[in-house]
């Protein structure tokens, strides 16, 4: 019986799935070449422990069993799970149950699925992968991994080009500037102004500035300040800008706001000049950056697509004074999250690239007859053992037939075996791109390098 698919949860063709997979590995040795050790954790939390961060009240798929015990007590209830929405939380709370095992600061990557009940839209699913990193200290945690893990993700992303991921452009705040700033002109409820900026590209200045006086009380000069502010974006001439703006419009009285904002510029610059540096043309400052700025406590990411900027951010993370504590110690951390799923999603609806087949077999072995078909097996298995993947005829059809089998899953290569009439027994090999069938032993013949796996590459159609 036909059933209508679940929407938001993807699931790849063969050849799709090779992309995604490729995708996964270079992220992962490229977290690694920086020193980042990989974890996994279960797929399931305390619903208490996913929402204690109330925008995902709606979110997180609850479970429960098919057969509830009416008779379940109060506490049994209090103790009900859910999935995971993103790898922070079971993080955190891994980092607090290992703490005695781990060595600080902790380098970590992640690459696992989470589930977040929204509605599917393109590059939304309800079911996707995230590839976190994360660096957490004991304590203290130096500035310098603020910039280290923006530049990590960046060259993940660059990598990803090789196989048709366009440029990737990653823009930074830091909630210090921000807070310092708003605070200096007269404004101190920094979430509701945080949450009204964020929605600047979706509503327009005029409407943002409406909402800053009437839900925040804001005058007219002030809401104009926050949308100046917004309104900044490049390299470390921001910087200077931000200072000209707060001079312009902050009351000087404020010593505590101006000394927070002296100290978030600091930073920024620092980040930018670095990452200049080790990623040039890379990161860029985006002070209309709002979103996380309410719970991170320094410097906060956002990536998109260069030209697929309708995608939203792809990458995402910032700084958190406090991941995780309990009570006694506090381990501060700066992570970013790449959501695999939707730049993926994206590759394959623009067309941007390809897998080269959708099989990892290089060789398909022929079949001569059915009584032969032991041969067949036996040449496999030599390839096999020396890494060359191969697979067998389904059938004993005639040669141009297991030809068209080949070819129909992208394999390059068909193996035939024969006797002459003096009971010798021949190897050839055939590339059927090529038409070339040359002698084999399957000892030591060796496909090309390009050959040997399925690989993702752009697009040339």
């Amino acid at each position: 019986m036909a059933r209508t698919s679940l929407s938001g949860f993807p699931e790849w063709l063969p050849a799709q799935r090779i992309v995604e997979q490729q995708v996964l590995d270079v992220i992962a040795q490229t977290f690694e070449l920086h020193g980042y050790a990989p974890v996994a954790t279960r797929a399931v939390e305390p619903l208490s422990e996913l929402l204690r961060k109330g925008e995902t009240s709606k979110e997180v798929y609850v479970l429960s069993r098919l057969q509830a015990d009416p008779e379940a007590t109060a506490k049994e209830n209090e103790d009900q799970l859910g999935l995971h929405f993103d790898l922070t939380v079971p993080f955190a709370r891994y980092v607090l149950e290992r703490a005695g095992h781990l060595t600080f600061p902790f380098k970590r990557y992640q690459i696992q699925p989470v589930w977040r009940g929204e509605r599917p839209q393109e590059g939304r699913f309800r079911e996707f992968i995230q590839a976190d990193i994360d660096v957490v200290g004991d304590g203290t945690l130096p500035f310098h991994y603020e910039v280290e893990v923006p530049i990590v993700a960046a060259r993940a992303l660059g990598r990803l080009g090789e196989l048709g991921l366009p440029p990737v452009r990653v823009l930074v705040n830091n909630r210090k500037v921000a807070e310092g700033f708003y605070r200096s002109i007269g404004l101190d409820q920094l979430e509701e102004v945080l949450r009204i900026v964020d929605k600047l590209a979706k509503v327009g200045a005029d409407a943002v500035a409406a909402m800053l006086a009437e839900e925040v009380g804001a005058t007219p000069e002030q809401a104009q300040a926050c949308l100046a502010l917004a309104g900044l974006s490049g390299g470390v001439e921001v910087v200077e800008a931000v200072r000209r703006l707060a001079a312009e419009h902050g009351d000087g009285e404020n010593d505590d706001a101006a000394e927070l904002l002296r100290t978030g510029l600091v930073e920024l610059e620092a980040l930018l000049a670095q990452a200049e540096e080790r990623a040039p043309g890379v990161v860029t400052a985006d002070l209309s950056v709002a979103r996380g700025l309410d719970y991170y406590t320094g410097s906060v990411y956002e990536t998109v697509l260069v030209g697929h900027e309708d995608l939203g951010s792809i990458c995402s993370g910032g700084r958190y004074d406090s991941l995780a504590s309990d009570g006694k110690r506090t381990f501060p951390g700066v992570g970013i999250s790449i959501g695999v799923s939707r730049f993926v999603s994206r590759l394959f609806s623009a067309g941007l690239v390809e897998a080269t087949r959708s099989v990892p077999s290089a060789v398909l072995v022929a079949v001569t007859d059915e009584e032969s078909r032991a041969a067949s097996d036996a040449v496999a298995d030599a390839l096999r053992e020396r890494g060359i993947a191969a697979d067998v005829a389904p059938s004993a059809a005639k040669f141009g037939k297991q030809i068209r089998v080949a070819d129909r899953r992208g394999i390059p290569y068909v193996w035939f075996i024969s006797v002459d009439d003096d009971g010798a027994v021949r190897h050839e090999v055939k590339d059927i791109r090529s038409g070339d069938q040359v002698s084999a032993d399957p000892g030591t013949w060796q496909p090309p390098a390009e050959d040997l796996h399925p690989r993702a590459v752009p697009t040339t159609r």
